[in-house]
């Protein structure tokens, strides 16, 4: 598989913020790519920077809309998977979405972020309900994908459940600030969390400076042995391409050993532990 990052920057011009990302689609295709995939909020300025207004729907749009109906014809076009991140407006809610559209432009579903958390240039829960989908995994034409949404990156439990799954590649779009956490332990969560799982990650992060944030980029792709195999600069707009080898993520430690010899029916539960007031403590020494 041939995977192509969009690392670009938004403007306030979101028209030509959609343009640019439909011809990134052409040229990663042009370069070979099978996949091609966007950061978080792609073509909008990052709207949790500030809190939400009186009538945060206004910014968002339906899935399928005019942007993915874009985006699923380039897809068709090209013949190349898209995964593309906006502020979806659903009649149930607001949602931080995923959609994957696979090489024929079919829309093959929607991931939408599960968690939602809320802080100084981070303030989502005004904007975002909290994703009903899951941790779903597509089967795409270049192979099974899955998405793990910026902050749904933190949990073990949503990135094992992909790996579970069967992903052959989990796409991380992102919304990540220059020096947000500075000694690199993002970068080796994701790297673990590939070689726990067995599937290859790509982090995609948005580039730019805007109103309260300048965001890094310095997207990157690791493999199922957790080495990273390319890297995107910072602050720079650019395609970042690296070739999948997947059958290196179906052949190693993960799906040999450690998903083999799970026990879930011994700590599922345990997930639950803490998550409400009054849930009881974890037994102690463990």
């Amino acid at each position: 598989m041939r995977l192509a990052l969009v690392q670009q920057r938004a403007t306030t011009d979101r028209a030509e913020n959609v343009r640019r990302g439909l011809a990134a689609v052409a040229e990663a295709a042009r370069s070979g790519a099978d996949v091609v995939a966007f950061a978080e909020l792609a073509f909008d300025r990052f709207h949790p920077q500030v809190p939400a207004g009186d009538d945060p729907a206004a910014l968002a749009e339906p899935v399928p809309g005019p942007t993915i109906d874009a985006f699923s014809a380039a897809a068709r076009a090209h013949g190349v998977v898209v995964v593309p991140n906006l502020y979806e407006r659903a009649d149930d809610g607001l949602y931080d979405t995923s959609p994957v559209i696979d090489a024929d432009g079919s829309l093959l579903g929607r991931t939408r972020m599960v968690h939602i958390t809320d802080y100084p240039c981070f303030h989502e829960a005004g904007y975002y309900t909290p994703g009903d989908t899951g941790a779903p995994v597509y089967d795409t034409a270049a192979g099974r994908l899955g998405v793990a949404i910026c902050y749904d990156r933190h949990y073990p439990e949503y990135m094992r459940a992909l790996g579970v799954q069967g992903a052959d590649l989990v796409v991380v779009p992102q919304a990540g600030a220059v020096d947000e956490w500075p000694d690199g332990l993002y970068e080796a969560e994701m790297r673990v969390a590939a070689f726990q799982n067995g599937y290859h990650v790509a982090l995609c992060n948005r580039v730019g400076e805007e109103d309260r944030l300048t965001f890094a980029g310095e997207s990157f792709i690791c493999s199922p042995d957790g080495n990273v195999l390319s890297r995107a600069g910072r602050g720079t707009d650019e395609i970042l391409i690296a070739d999948l080898d997947l059958s290196a993520g179906r052949d190693n430690h993960a799906r040999k050993l450690f998903l083999r010899d799970r026990r879930p029916e011994l700590y599922a539960g345990w997930s639950q532990l803490g998550a409400a007031p009054g849930a009881p403590a974890a037994p102690a020494g463990d």
